[in-house]
């Protein structure tokens, strides 16, 4: 709700609902009803609207755009009846003013907010847009350019930043509530005319039609088939238009648009899913809710390559004191320059810059060749190569060296953490944490508990990922987890397409027009092929240790492609070498262009292999891709490697570039129908037999014969049940 106070001539309106000042219906109505108060009151010449608590507010509550009607007062008309006061309001910004709380403060007169407060318009990244006027005041305001660029990209930003566009009107240090009663007093008897900014007029650019022109097109390439941000432009579009009362019944249309489209319900479901895998638990009965985490007042890194690098970096941004440890001088050294940069660039997108990170203090950044010095760590990561005997070796050397209580950690993508753990005294101390590169931009963490791993140890992971800024999703031990697990068959596929006579070029278009970031073949070649084909000889899939006799294109009586080993073998390893699936301008290019060279690798591939081309339509690119895909994440869940399918969603969209407007894999199985999905499934799978990948998973066909309930049921279907979250 909110409270109403009259100090002397100026009433104060103060928005109560904890712990952000949600603008629930009861806070709308009460803001009217503080506002009417106002207005009938002779004796109140001015009005102040604040939040509790050090914060202003963070606007409508997610919920209510979900659920199916929404009765009583709407924001925008008090918005306007703000505006329209003819006493002036003055809004005391603190701590955050985020969508509908930017939205009613830009209905008041006047705003002051505090210097460390942050004002943003983030609906876009729920797949709405501002439906309070916001479209139509904030350019106004602040001018298109800034205005559509907040909009549409749904960032925040810092009170100094909104001083120099003119969003507010004074920043303070201290006292912000006292500063903007000081500041209504003073305008008391002014005229309000010029502060109404439904009033004002758009300000003008001496190229609008063009400006306008090239923003769509730099919106459109950035929103890569989300609907959310091109609506977004067009409510402000409309602003530069049309009268306010028009542009503000645009605004609406678009409104109306983006909340009935499945795009803002997959948005919405994906932020919903996030916060649910914080609520973690394990088949074995540990749970979120029961185990604390250990503080980690200091960490370790072993091993300074590009994954090490960016975990350093990830610990010093978190305020965590680390130790970063090489095997030799030279190793350390190059990797010290490297972490180094890094820092250096991270520090001067920092509002404080280097001294805010303290780097160069080698009480909270050492770098050493000398295990001792590991011996009063909390934390220790891992971040070697993905070598099985060198990970055992170190483990060893760690359980003997780290105090009793510290966490050992193993950022590996696939090996078993069982076997590494066995390497130690303290089985019940080690976990994965698998970070994604690089480690300090990605947000997922995937977190891996083994047979032994202590409740306490998962929940201290969990709380590392938070510290981090990251999302940690806890998961089951198998060979490539999660993410990776499913990341095969998709990957497979994507190669087998290109034995039956399609091209990367090809395959990788259709799944970035899907919304995906990079196809796989372009993510194959920045990755570096030699990575997937260093994993396949230890496997003995490939290289000396393969049978003589082995066939080609089978393995273990299941189909197996040859192609990127053959590539590999011929020394394209991608972006690095210079030539991969595609070929670059240099070794470390790029920029990826098909290659005509491997066009004509192809043809003679299938002409050796017998293989017939043929001309292969996207509709099967894609579905053969992603159901594929889809089809493990199915066996993931039925062997409760994973508490439910938010998990697996919040891991693709986080870690491996699934379009976030579609909701992550599970959620999109769940849109397209489970039926379809099944049925398409068993087409390829007779198609080819060979690919185990593409028959149908179990607990696919069980969901499908109980006629496809929707995707919060689906684990109630499972026999073995793990912990419901």
């Amino acid at each position: 709700m909110a409270q109403y106070a009259r100090g002397s001539a100026v009433a104060v309106i103060r928005l109560r609902n904890p712990p952000v000042n949600a603008l629930s219906l009861a806070v709308l109505q009460a803001l009217e009803d503080g506002l009417k108060k106002a207005d009938a009151d002779p004796s109140v010449k001015a009005v102040m609207i604040c939040g509790e608590n050090g914060k202003f507010s963070a606007g409508a509550d997610i919920r209510g755009f979900s659920s199916p009607k929404r009765h009583g007062v709407a924001l925008g008309p008090i918005v306007s009846l703000i505006e329209s006061s003819e006493k002036p309001v003055v809004a005391a910004i603190e701590g955050v003013a985020l969508g509908g709380g930017l939205e009613v403060a830009l209905g008041c007169h006047y705003r002051v907010a505090h210097v460390k407060a942050r004002m943003g318009l983030p609906e876009v990244t729920i797949g709405l847009l501002p439906g309070a006027e916001g479209t139509q005041r904030l350019p106004r305001l602040i001018g298109v350019p800034a205005a559509l660029d907040m909009i549409t990209t749904g960032k925040h930003i810092p009170a100094t930043e909104a001083l120099k566009l003119g969003l507010v009107d004074e920043i303070v240090e201290e006292n912000t509530i006292e500063a903007a009663i000081h500041l209504a007093n003073k305008v008391i008897g002014q005229p309000l005319g010029p502060r109404r900014l439904s009033l004002k007029p758009v300000p003008k650019l001496p190229n609008m039609e063009a400006f306008l022109r090239e923003a769509l097109v730099k919106v459109k390439r950035q929103a890569r088939g989300c609907l959310a941000p091109e609506l977004c432009f067009q409510a402000v579009r409309a602003a530069t238009e049309r009268p306010f009362a028009e542009g503000v019944r645009r605004e609406r249309e678009l409104f109306r648009l983006l909340l009935s489209s499945g795009q803002a319900q997959a948005l919405q479901y994906a932020f919903f899913a996030e916060r649910a895998v914080q609520r973690w638990a394990t088949p074995g009965g540990a749970a979120w809710s029961s185990a604390a985490p250990q503080p980690v007042r200091k960490a370790a890194v072993i091993g300074l390559g590009t994954m090490g690098r960016g975990i350093v970096t990830s610990l010093v941004k978190a305020n965590i004191p680390v130790v970063a440890l090489e095997q030799d001088l030279e190793y350390l050294n190059k990797g010290r320059k490297a972490v180094m940069l890094l820092l250096e660039r991270e520090a001067m997108k920092m509002e404080g810059g280097a001294q805010t990170l303290d780097f160069h203090n080698p009480a909270r950044l050492q770098f050493t060749v000398d295990f001792d010095l590991l011996c009063d760590v909390d934390l220790v990561i891992e971040a070697v190569f993905e070598n099985m005997a060198l990970k055992k070796e170190i483990f060893h050397k760690l359980s003997k060296i780290c105090k009793p209580g510290a966490l050992l950690c193993t950022n590996t993508s696939a090996l078993n953490i069982d076997e590494i753990a066995s390497a130690t005294n303290r089985p019940q101390q080690v976990i994965g944490t698998h970070f994604f590169s690089p480690a300090h931009v990605m947000r997922l963490l995937e977190i891996i508990y083994g047979r032994h791993t202590s409740p306490t140890a998962i929940a201290t992971a969990m709380q590392l990922a938070k510290a981090l800024k990251k999302v940690g999703v806890v998961v089951g031990n198998c060979f490539g987890f999660v993410g990776n697990r499913m990341m095969f068959p998709y990957l497979q596929q994507a190669v087998f397409l290109l034995e039956e006579g399609s091209r990367p070029e090809a395959v990788d278009q259709v799944l970035e027009d899907f919304g995906f970031k990079i196809g796989p073949f372009r993510m194959s070649d920045l990755a570096g092929l030699d990575v997937g084909w260093r994993s396949r000889k230890e496997q003995g899939l490939t290289g000396p240790s393969l049978p003589a006799g082995t066939p080609a294109r089978q393995r273990h009586s299941q189909r197996y492609s040859p192609l990127p080993d053959l590539l590999c073998e011929q020394g394209r390893f991608g972006q690095k070498t210079g030539q991969g699936w595609y070929q670059y301008e240099k070794a470390g290019g790029r920029t990826a262009t098909p290659d005509p060279w491997l066009h004509d690798f192809l043809s003679q591939y299938r002409d050796t292999h017998g293989i017939k081309s043929r001309f292969i339509d996207q509709e099967e690119i894609l579905e053969r891709c992603l159901f594929s895909l889809i089809n493990e994440g199915f066996a993931i869940l039925a062997e409760g490697i994973a508490s439910g399918p938010e998990h697996l969603d919040v891991i693709y969209i986080n870690g491996y570039g699934w379009p976030k407007h579609r909701g992550g894999p599970m959620f999109y199985a769940s849109t397209v129908g489970l039926p379809r999905v099944l049925a398409k499934l068993q087409k390829y799978s007779e198609a080819h037999p060979d690919v185990p990948g593409l028959q149908p998973n179990a607990f696919l066909k069980k969901l499908v014969a109980v006629r496809s309930p929707p995707l919060k049921e689906w684990m109630s279907y499972l026999s073995h049940q793990s912990p419901k979250l």
